[in-house]
């Protein structure tokens, strides 16, 4: 029986790791993962885990193991060193034991069979298959996203919700930032599944929830990292008290989706427009209360948008900006 390992960091799992994992599966009965983690890492070992675990779900002979390390003690490093290799070696010796085979695409490969006396199979080390590393994705996630299984991207998405009362320019401002960031977006199903504010059903909210969340995962998993939302849960659950005066309780899972990263809140300080399905304009202007009522009792934390359409729109794209430059840091620094 041959028994093989590969390691990494999978910081983050990248494509490049998913073909090598499916090519060592080729080449051995039995094949461990070990997710190497330090505790200098932002994202956690079990969270790599998941990744991995959800990417390979239906391959029996895999197993995925973690091994949380302390830099002090352990060198962290990927260069191809005989030295390192050595210290690591010995700590490999402690996992595998009766195991034969080691698959890298790093040209370390070689001295950690070496001193473990077992065979190394190389993949891919010139990157040409997935030109592609994790330190490159760290660089650079917007131009490397493609290169991240759909596993990936739901922890790594940055999403931000638009949101307001009627008549405050949600739509309108969902699509000018996808345009300017050349992201995705996830639209308002609302207005398509409920024609006119002053005549729905309360069981008809529980769709719009349901479609909501779909279009927010379906976006998450397109070509960009940062997704617009346009309307969230909470402004669904705000019409179910507002209207029906009834409480609108939804699954978890249309909340993990609909969990954001930043909350942009339109102010009503702009001019009303009646389009004939909306709410009148006093409603509009308690459905705002309504809407924030709901945000405080969730514990949501927005930025207020005022001003004219230009200023709101210059407002929101600084305020984005400064929520990527978040995320890089919270992730990787």
């Amino acid at each position: 029986m041959v028994k093989a390992f590969v390691f990494g960091k999978f910081l983050p799992f990248h494509k490049g790791h998913e073909a090598m994992i499916n090519f060592a599966l080729t080449k051995c009965d039995f094949l461990t993962v070990l997710i190497c983690c330090s505790d200098k890492e932002n994202i956690p070992a079990t969270t790599r885990q998941k990744w991995i675990e959800k990417t390979f779900e239906t391959d029996k002979n895999l197993e995925i193991k973690i091994f949380n390390y302390l830099e002090n003690e352990l060198p962290n490093t990927s260069e191809s060193s005989q030295d390192v290799s050595k210290v690591w070696s010995n700590k490999f010796k402690e996992f595998f034991p009766d195991y034969n085979l080691v698959i890298t695409s790093e040209e370390y490969g070689n001295y950690v069979a070496s001193f473990l006396g077992i065979e190394h199979i190389a993949f891919d080390i010139p990157k040409q298959l997935f030109p592609i590393s994790a330190s490159a994705v760290r660089n650079d996630i917007f131009n490397n996203w493609k290169f991240l299984p759909d596993s990936v991207k739901s922890d790594l998405a940055i999403k931000v919700v638009v949101l307001g009362t009627e008549s405050t320019g949600k739509t309108t401002l969902t699509g000018r930032l996808a345009k300017y960031f050349n992201c995705s977006s996830a639209k308002e199903v609302g207005r398509d599944l409920i024609a006119n504010s002053n005549s729905f059903e309360f069981e008809d909210l529980y769709l719009v929830a349901s479609e909501h969340a779909k279009q927010i995962d379906k976006a998450t998993l397109e070509q960009s990292p940062l997704i617009i939302i346009d309307t969230d849960i909470h402004i669904t659950k705000s019409y179910a008290n507002f209207i029906f005066d009834k409480t609108l309780g939804v699954e978890s899972k249309i909340y993990n989706s609909n969990k954001a990263d930043l909350y942009l809140y339109l102010n009503n300080d702009v001019e009303y427009v009646q389009d004939g399905t909306r709410l009148s304009e006093n409603d509009r202007n308690l459905l705002d209360i309504s809407h924030r009522k709901i945000l405080k009792q969730h514990n949501i934390d927005f930025t207020e948008i005022t001003g004219d359409w230009e200023q709101r729109f210059n407002k929101a794209v600084k305020t984005i900006k400064r929520q990527i430059e978040m995320n890089d840091k919270k992730h990787w620094a």
